[in-house]
C-alpha cells in the first residue's frame, strides 16, 4: 500500500495524537495532560522522521516541537500537511519570535505555544477548542450526508418512465461536471428540485445551493439582489449587501424563471457570467466569485429570442446541459406511484393509519390531464387522505379540476381557519351531521366542532 493510500486510510473513532518531543521532561509533561481525555490514544516520538514514519495512521493531532534531533519544525510541518491535510498541529518552541510562529501558522499550523510553565494550561485550552472545531465539522458532515441522501436522484424524483429515466441520465452528466444547466418544462414539474439533486451530488456539495425566482425581483432592485450593494449607494441602503452571486460562491446559483429577467439587466448578468466577476451597485471593486450556475424556465427561450424578448448572446452564454422536464400527463404510471407516495408521506407524517387509492380513484387520477402537474397531484392527493374515509381514497375525495371545490381551492388564497372549516363540514355532509363521529375521523376534540358551528351562528 503506497504511502498516499495509507493516510487516506479511515481514522479510529477513537481521538488518535503524536506528541514529538525529544525533550524528555516536556514529552512526559505533554503526554500527561492530554490524557485527562478519556477517548484519547497518545504515540510519543523522539524525531521527524519517526513521526513521518507513522502519519499512515492518520493522526488527529499532532504536538510537534519546533527544533528536533534531525529536522526543524518549518521543514517537518509542511511534509505533514502535505500527506495528512486533516491533521491539526500544534508547534511547541522553546523561542517565542513573532516572525518564528507567524510562518509556522502560514504553513498550516493550528496554534503556536511557547514552553513556560503555563504550558500545560494553555495547551488544554487549544485542545479543547480543536476539539469542539473538529465535533462541529463532524456534525456538519453528517447533516450533508442526509442532505445527500435526501436529494439522491432515485428517492428525490419518484417514477419510473422511460421520460423520467431520460431525465435522470442528463441530471447525472450535469452533477459530474461544472457545466452551465438549463431546466426546462411546465409550472409544478419539480425544477428546482431536479437543481437541488444536482448540486447535492456534484462536487459542490458542501458549497451553499442559493436559489432566486427571478420574476419575483422588483425591476429596480434585480441588480443590487443578485451583486450586492454597497451602504449609502441608493436610498434605503443604510449598509453593505452581499449580492447572491458572492453568497453561492462554492457552491450553487439557481436562477428560476430566468426567462423573466429584465431586458435592460440582461447585459449585466451576460457580462458577470463572461467575466465571473461582479461589481456592487455604488462600488468600483470588482469581486469575482466561483458559482456553478442553474437556470429554470417555463419559456421557450429560443422563441423568447426569436421574439427579442431575450438576448441571444445572454442565452447563448446560459446553455450548457438542457434538461426537458416531462409533464405529469406524459409520464404514464408514475402518476400512481406519486399519489401512493404522497399518500403515505403524509398520512406518517400526521401520525394517521395509511390509506389506499381504490380502482376507481385510480382510474381518475390517470385519466386526467393534471395542469398543475406534480404540485397538484400533491394538494389533490394530500386533501383526499383527509377526506376519505375507512382508509379508501375514493374518486370523489379527488377533488380534481373539473370539480367547482377543487378549483377554488387551487386559485384562492385562504386562511387555515378558513380550510379547516370546509373539511369539518365536508365531514358534517358526509356523515349527517353526527358530531361524534366526524370528531373521531378527524381525530379532534368534539368542542371543537361545536365551537366552530357556534361562531357561524353567531355571525
Amino acid at each position: 500500500m503506497g504511502e498516499n493510500q495509507n493516510v487516506r486510510m479511515s481514522r479510529s473513532k477513537r481521538f488518535l495524537i503524536f506528541v514529538v518531543e525529544d525533550d524528555p521532561f516536556y514529552s512526559k509533561l505533554i503526554a500527561q495532560a492530554l490524557s485527562i481525555y478519556p477517548d484519547v490514544d497518545i504515540r510519543s516520538f523522539e524525531t521527524g522522521r519517526a513521526c513521518l514514519d507513522k502519519l499512515f495512521e492518520n493522526p488527529n493531532l499532532i504536538t510537534l516541537d519546533y527544533r528536533l534531533p534531525d529536522m526543524e519544525g518549518l521543514e517537518l510541518l509542511p511534509k505533514i500537511k502535505s500527506r495528512s491535510p486533516e491533521t491539526e498541529v500544534i508547534m511547541i518552541s522553546e523561542q517565542s519570535k513573532v516572525e518564528t510562529a507567524v510562518a509556522l501558522l502560514r504553513e498550516g499550523a493550528f496554534d503556536y505555544l511557547v514552553k513556560e510553565r503555563d504550558l500545560r494550561d494553555r495547551l488544554l485550552r487549544v485542545v479543547d477548542h480543536l476539539r469542539q472545531r473538529m465535533k462541529l465539522e463532524e456534525r456538519i458532515e453528517v447533516l450533508h450526508e442526509e442532505v445527500r441522501g435526501k436529494y439522491a436522484f432515485s428517492s428525490s424524483m419518484i417514477g419510473d418512465s422511460p421520460a423520467l429515466r431520460k431525465v435522470f441520465s442528463f441530471m447525472e452528466k450535469a452533477a459530474s461536471s461544472d457545466i452551465n444547466v438549463v431546466v426546462a418544462g411546465e409550472t409544478g414539474t419539480g425544477k428546482e428540485l431536479v437543481a437541488k439533486a444536482i448540486h447535492y451530488n456534484s462536487l459542490r456539495a458542501k458549497g451553499p445551493f442559493i436559489a432566486v425566482n427571478m420574476a419575483a425581483i422588483p425591476r429596480d432592485l434585480v441588480e443590487s439582489e443578485l451583486f450586492g450593494h454597497e451602504k449609502g449607494s441608493f436610498t434605503g441602503a443604510s449598509e453593505r449587501r452581499i449580492g447572491l452571486f458572492e453568497s453561492a460562491h462554492g457552491g450553487t446559483l439557481f436562477l428560476d424563471e430566468i426567462g423573466e429577467t429584465d431586458l435592460h439587466f440582461q447585459p449585466k448578468l451576460l457580462r458577470a457570467l463572461q467575466e465571473r466577476e461582479v461589481v456592487r451597485v455604488g462600488g468600483r471593486e470588482r469581486i469575482a466569485f466561483d458559482a456553478r450556475l442553474i437556470v429554470a424556465t417555463n419559456r421557450d427561450l429560443s422563441a423568447e429570442v426569436k421574439e427579442g424578448r431575450f438576448r441571444s448572446d445572454l442565452y447563448y452564454r446560459l446553455i450548457g446541459i438542457p434538461i426537458e422536464l416531462p409533464p405529469l400527463r406524459d409520464r404514464g404510471e408514475d402518476v400512481l406511484l406519486l399519489a401512493r407516495h404522497f399518500a403515505d408521506a403524509y398520512t406518517k407524517a400526521q401520525g394517521h393509519a395509511p390509506v389506499r387509492l381504490s380502482s376507481g380513484a385510480v382510474a381518475a387520477l390517470k385519466a386526467y390531464p393534471w395542469p398543475g402537474n406534480i404540485r397538484e397531484l400533491k394538494a389533490v392527493v394530500e386533501l383526499a387522505t383527509v377526506l376519505c374515509g375507512d382508509g379508501i381514497i375514493e374518486p370523489d375525495d379527488l377533488q380534481l379540476g373539473g370539480n367547482d371545490v377543487l378549483a377554488r381551492e387551487l386559485t384562492e388564497e385562504r386562511t387555515l381557519k378558513d380550510y379547516t372549516e370546509r373539511i369539518i363540514r365536508h365531514f358534517l355532509d358526509r356523515y349527517e351531521g353526527k358530531v361524534k363521529t366526524v370528531a373521531e375521523r378527524l381525530d379532534i376534540h368534539p368542542s371543537t366542532i361545536y365551537r366552530l358551528l357556534q361562531q357561524k351562528e353567531e355571525e
